[in-house]
């Protein structure tokens, strides 16, 4: 993931920046490239260490009826397999894939954000609002 885009999904997570940003650029991507941002994002939600009890909010957030097929498949768990079905789904339902793993990642980012606020070594985990923070992040990780 690009760093730019790293930091806009942690910002995200902080509330800084809104679903609309992220549903621009995640819009902005041919089927190829979604599927890589998708399978980052599930990548940045297993490093927050999500829990089953995150799955119900996690739909309610999005704004996603209980009954589409990213939410069915939610539902059976957070466990990486059931995250990497998210990212295989097909064209028509990635977008709806993407809000509800955006929606799991705030919470499980917010919880770790609690835990690791400032930590020097995850930068992630810092403040984003300033700006200073973020020019301290290492460009090439």
């Amino acid at each position: 993931m690009k760093i730019e885009h790293e930091i806009l999904v942690n910002k995200y997570g902080q509330g800084l920046v809104g679903t609309e940003l992220l549903l621009n650029l995640f819009g902005s991507f041919d089927m190829d490239s979604q599927k890589v941002f998708l399978s980052e994002i599930q990548f940045l939600i297993l490093q927050s260490k999500p829990k089953e009890k995150d799955i119900e909010p996690a739909i309610i957030n999005s704004g996603l009826k209980s009954t589409y097929t990213p939410c069915v498949l939610l539902k059976k768990g957070v466990a990486n397999h059931n995250l990497e079905k998210l990212v295989n789904l097909p064209e028509n339902e990635l977008t709806k894939a993407f809000l509800l793993l955006l929606s799991l990642f705030r919470i499980a980012y917010k919880r770790r954000f609690v835990v690791e606020k400032d930590n020097p070594d995850k930068w992630w985990y810092w403040d984003l609002s300033d700006e200073t923070n973020i020019n301290r992040i290492p460009q090439n990780r």
